[in-house]
């Protein structure tokens, strides 16, 4: 039964990657009358609702069980798709993002336990790996589709979206609960303890901040700034549908960090890939030679996905309690917390200069290396080394 939860959620994953309207995000909505700061606005109010509902979600799961909260953010998420499709304006991608924040904070932590605990002992990290790899194809298959077929079509790869997160959730009432019902939660004031270890715990917290400062850098310039960035070069849409699918190609690396982290060690590979990340904006920042730019976008993107699966392993190793959906979400109200302010703060300075803005996401990358490395230091008693 536990193998089948994780080839469900794979195939999951897998649908819920294919989000047509992937290679024109920004576009999509321009072309619906919401400007850049308007969008980067809707991303910070959506960041401040799953902090808010972060942690009575992770309660909620704990209490109720992963598979059906897993059911129920899979229906909404389904919903939150379909309104995306008919959006048109402010208000209604409003809503769409008012959605998506109660299906996020609800999925936050919980997709990961149930994988977690469906996995042998030793393979978490490679399943994780996979698990986010085949996200990662599902948006490689929808971006060939719309460079194909698609292109300027934005409605269409809107109504296709919506197919495919429909199927996503069929699939979910499939999944078998990984938690016996004497394990659920049985009272509520056990479920504080998480977050008091956690404030607790410097070297968690490290990390928390570091994660969000690199992952906040990689979604706004790989799905918002990469397009301005590529307007600014001369590429036209179809042009940019081709490097979208390169990008998304990149992002299958992800199933290979367990084999970087084997070598190198956790150390080293975080040096490596908050690094090359810095590196990658540093890189956006003084070109506007369209192949240098997708070079900058791959190199992000490609460090993003490595570090994932080792920052998701990185979390798990510190819970100690049977409530894990209720620690992965008190992290997640942290990293969501940092990225708020971050949102808002790209979103400023992408309406006066493009190139700063990518320069602050280097420095945002660099700080964020130094706080995990710290952590893994603080953690394990060494500096470089397994």
């Amino acid at each position: 039964m536990k193998r089948r939860n994780i080839y469900l959620m794979y195939a999951i994953s897998l649908l819920q990657g294919m989000v047509f309207y992937g290679p024109v995000a920004t576009l999509y909505r321009q072309a619906q009358g919401v400007s850049v700061l308007q969008i980067t606005v809707i991303e910070s109010i959506s960041l401040i609702l799953c902090l808010l509902l972060e942690f009575p979600w992770g309660m909620i799961a704990d209490k109720i069980g992963y598979k059906r909260t897993l059911l129920l953010c899979c229906v909404l998420y389904f919903i939150s798709k379909i309104v995306f499709w008919k959006a048109s304006g402010f208000g209604c991608f409003l809503l769409e993002r008012v959605i998506l924040s109660v299906v996020i904070a609800g999925l936050s932590g919980v997709d990961s336990a149930f994988l977690y605990l469906s996995c042998k002992k030793g393979e978490s990290q490679k399943v994780f790996g996979i698990y986010n790899s085949l996200g990662t194809a599902g948006l490689l298959f929808a971006a060939l589709l719309f460079s194909l077929f698609v292109r300027d079509h934005y409605r269409l790869a809107g109504f296709l979206t919506v197919i495919s997160y429909g199927l996503a959730a069929i699939l979910s009432a499939g999944l078998t609960e990984v938690r016996r019902e004497g394990e659920r939660t049985s009272r509520t004031e056990n479920l504080w303890l998480p977050l008091q270890r956690t404030w607790k715990n410097r070297n968690l917290l490290l990390l928390l901040v570091g994660t969000a400062l690199l992952g906040e850098t990689h979604q706004t310039v790989t799905v918002f700034l990469n397009q301005l960035q590529y307007e600014r070069c001369g590429l036209n849409t179809a042009a940019m549908g081709y490097i979208y699918i390169l990008v998304t190609i990149a992002g299958l690396c992800g199933a290979w960090s367990y084999k970087f982290t084997e070598r190198l060690g956790d150390l080293r590979c975080t040096a490596l890939f908050y690094g090359s990340a810095a590196a990658a904006c540093i890189l956006l920042a003084i070109t506007e030679s369209p192949l240098l730019s997708v070079l900058g976008v791959l190199m992000l993107r490609i460090s993003f996905s490595l570090f994932q699966p080792l920052q998701t392993e990185l979390q798990n190793r510190q819970i100690s309690t049977d409530n894990r959906a209720t620690a992965l979400s008190v992290n997640a109200v942290i990293i969501d917390s940092v990225g708020a302010g971050t949102n808002i703060a790209f979103g400023q300075l992408a309406e006066t200069s493009l190139p700063v803005t990518f320069l602050f996401g280097a420095g945002l990358c660099l700080v964020g290396g130094v706080f995990v490395l710290r952590q893994i230091k603080g953690t394990k008693g060494y500096f470089f080394g397994a």
